[in-house]
């Protein structure tokens, strides 16, 4: 359920920013120089620094600026004034629905607990949905079988209406579901993921320590602006990228720290969860040539299916059809749920009830009542005797 309030996330987020949006002064004025546009940003020496800009090829959407503190701020392009952090209503409980289908919303410590949970259910789910595929197998492939089991059928409750909807929603959205749960078992657990490397021929990459940290700049580059004129400008190098990238959707500049003589600019050409879709590009932050071109996937084929599992496992990767597909098979997973718990209580309760009649078959007949209280027949020397007591207590 968790997973189909969050089919269109990222659409719900943008929505609710939509008051950020501006419209230009005059038809005829164009946004801010991204240079100018960070300069007023940081006009304000405790706004910190700036490490990225983004920018949506629409100049009414505002620029997102990220600062070392990991505070993101929206930007209006034409003037410069800040506009929000963008922690919206909608944002928050987004967030929250994303806490509870990752980790049962639990904080702390028992964090560890909610993720262990939800992670085991998950291949739980797996085995459910590999083994659903072998139990819907028709024992006869005919059309009318075939039909009974991949289609709905009209005038059904009860039990045959649940076992008609497990079957013909487990049919449908078997692919998408098995898609969704094996690429979150690999989001969950590494051996899956080591598996994938094995799949392709390829050793799986060490994960290795956190890197030291750099070594300081020169102290005529730390904690200060290199003099002017010495780069060229941020707004040149966006525009090369620019022309670089045609089609682009969203250019994201990375603000280079102290002395360092490259700009990376990636080019987004989707929805900013299309890895297919992304460019690196590296400039020379002298000269402002372009010197590297690098594709969003990475070489390693091992690599470049675990980029597509992630994105794939909420259906991002295939844009806006992707993600309604995605929640239409969590939607059918939800009735899956409910119909197969419904089945298994009705298949408790008749094996209660058949259990019941076998123990009451299995004991013997119970005697007649009536028979059972008719007086007995004395024997006739029993009955002399029993006379003379009588008449002995008598006297």
């Amino acid at each position: 359920v968790t997973g189909v309030v969050l089919t269109y996330e990222a659409q719900l987020n943008q929505w609710a920013l939509r008051g950020y949006r501006a419209d230009p002064p005059a038809p005829d004025v164009a946004p801010l120089g991204l240079d100018e546009l960070i300069a007023r940003v940081t006009v304000d020496q405790s706004a910190g620094l700036v490490t990225s800009v983004a920018l949506e090829s629409d100049p009414r959407e505002p620029a997102v600026v990220e600062l070392d503190d990991g505070d993101p701020v929206h930007v209006d392009r034409f003037t410069g004034e800040r506009l929000g952090d963008g922690n919206t209503r909608t944002r928050r409980f987004l967030r929250s629905v994303m806490y509870w289908h990752r980790w049962f919303a639990l904080e702390g410590e028992y964090r560890i607990i909610g993720r262990t949970f939800t992670a085991t259910a998950n291949l739980g789910f797996l085995f459910l949905v590999v083994s659903g595929f072998y139990l819907w197998w028709p024992r006869t492939w005919t059309r009318h079988s075939l039909r009974n089991v991949t289609w709905f059928r009209r005038g059904l409750d009860g039990k045959a209406r649940d076992f008609n909807w497990h079957n013909a929603i487990g049919f449908w959205t078997a692919l998408p579901l098995l898609i969704i749960v094996f690429s979150g078992a690999m989001i969950s657990y590494q051996w899956v993921g080591n598996l994938i490397y094995a799949a392709v021929g390829e050793p799986p990459p060490w994960r290795s320590a956190r890197p030291a940290a750099a070594a300081a700049p020169p102290d005529d580059a730390a904690g200060s602006s290199p003099r002017p004129g010495a780069w060229a400008s941020y707004q040149s190098i966006l525009d090369r990228a620019a022309a670089e990238s045609p089609g682009w959707r969203r250019l994201t500049v990375r603000i280079p720290d102290g002395a360092d003589e490259a700009v990376t600019v990636q080019a987004d050409r989707g929805s900013g969860r299309q890895p297919a879709k992304w460019t690196d590009l590296t400039f020379d932050r002298s000269s402002g040539i372009l010197t590297a071109r690098v594709s969003g996937l990475p070489d390693s084929r091992g690599e470049q299916i675990r980029y597509w599992l992630r994105f794939a496992h909420t259906g991002e990767v295939y844009g806006v059809v992707g993600q309604t597909i995605a929640g239409i098979a969590s939607t059918g997973s939800a009735v899956l749920v409910w119909t197969g718990l419904a089945m298994t209580w009705r298949r408790f309760v008749r094996s209660r009830a058949v259990a019941a009649a076998r123990r009451a078959a299995s004991l013997p007949a119970l005697p007649d009542w009536n028979a059972s209280h008719q007086p007995r027949p004395v024997p006739i020397e029993a009955a002399d005797g029993q006379a003379r007591d009588t008449a002995r207590a008598d006297r």
